[in-house]
């Protein structure tokens, strides 16, 4: 009896080891399944990245070599820094930095601005059907051509005809005198600016309703029960939470803040050499550059400075961040 007894306990305490261990065999085979997928729908964006950004990364040589296209990337001559030095100790370079970080700070601090301000005035809309027409109305200049939006401006600003234009027309009648925009640089980076916010200030907007989307209902109930307006609550609850989101969003931005926009700056500005004063930026000389001169080892060469600088103000703006907002820190 006894003996059995102890048989029984042995394969009860077999049964009782091996349930864990199937267990954790089906826990182990379900994360790989589920890693599996995981990765196969990431593989896209990862091949993606391989193909356009780390793939070409082998051409960044070309910014130490005096390029000949008949000669390949490998076998052109060695120049070591002179393409660096062309750049810098060229007459343009200084006031084209200068245009590159104005532009690039107006851009960053106005988008953010106007898209905290449009996501909290849409969050304190109560007709649900409007709310949603508005997100949509807001968000539809983020996918407007920079084309299209540059025949807009020239509408607006001179007119279909190059003379008048519906700001001139306006300036008409309190009888002040018009003014020839394309040829004064001075009031551009604020056109600029204005087009800008136009462009991203929807798009701004919509990752703050979803950061805002985010705060707990009951954190605003407790504030209504003491009484609070909803401009009280907007300024002590719902900007003080959305920091870890700006703070995101100004970190990407400063990362960008030595590119300039090409895409709408030359579309809106062109080759139009009285506006250059304040207006050409990197990313415009550059391509100016390489049409012109076609010197493929300079303009490689400002790119590689481009991203290096970045690269040191994402980091430099890190590590300030987690030294004075360690709650709102990336890393």
């Amino acid at each position: 009896m006894q003996q059995r007894m102890t048989a029984h306990n042995e394969n009860t305490a077999d049964y009782a080891v091996s349930v864990p261990k199937a267990r954790a065999k089906l826990s182990r085979k379900h994360r790989s399944r589920g890693s599996g997928v995981l990765l196969l729908l990431a593989a896209p964006g990862i091949a993606w990245f391989l193909i356009f950004a780390y793939a070409p990364m082998a051409g960044l040589i070309v910014a130490f070599k005096n390029f000949d296209v008949s000669k390949g990337i490998f076998n052109s001559p060695w120049s070591g820094l002179d393409n660096f030095k062309y750049f810098i100790e060229s007459g343009d370079a200084p006031a084209i930095v200068l245009n590159t970080l104005v532009l690039n700070v107006l851009f960053l601090a106005a988008t953010l601005g106007a898209g905290l301000a449009l996501a909290i005035m849409l969050n304190e809309l109560r007709a649900r059907l409007f709310k949603k027409f508005m997100q949509s109305a807001i968000f539809f200049p983020y996918f407007v051509s920079p084309i299209v939006i540059s025949i807009i401006l020239q509408v607006i600003l001179a007119g279909a005809g190059g003379h008048g234009g519906a700001v001139n027309d306006a300036l008409g009648l309190f009888n002040l005198p018009q003014i020839s925009w394309y040829t004064e640089p001075g009031p551009w980076p604020w056109i600029l600016t204005i087009v800008k916010v136009w462009q991203l200030g929807g798009y701004m907007s919509v990752i703050f309703l979803a950061a805002i989307t985010s705060i707990p209902e009951d954190v605003y109930e407790a504030a209504m029960l003491d009484g609070a307006t909803r401009a009280r609550m907007a300024l002590s609850i719902t900007l003080p939470l959305l920091k870890p989101t700006a703070a995101i969003l100004i970190v990407l931005g400063v990362g960008r803040i030595f590119y300039g926009d090409f895409g709408t700056i030359f579309a809106i500005i062109g080759d139009n050499g009285t506006l250059f004063s304040t207006t050409d930026v990197i990313d415009t000389y550059v391509f100016r550059s390489l049409r012109t001169i076609g010197d493929f080892g300079t303009t490689a060469a400002i790119g590689l400075f481009q991203s290096v600088v970045g690269f040191i103000l994402v980091t430099a703006a890190v590590l300030i961040q987690r030294r004075y907002s360690k709650e709102s820190s990336i890393l």
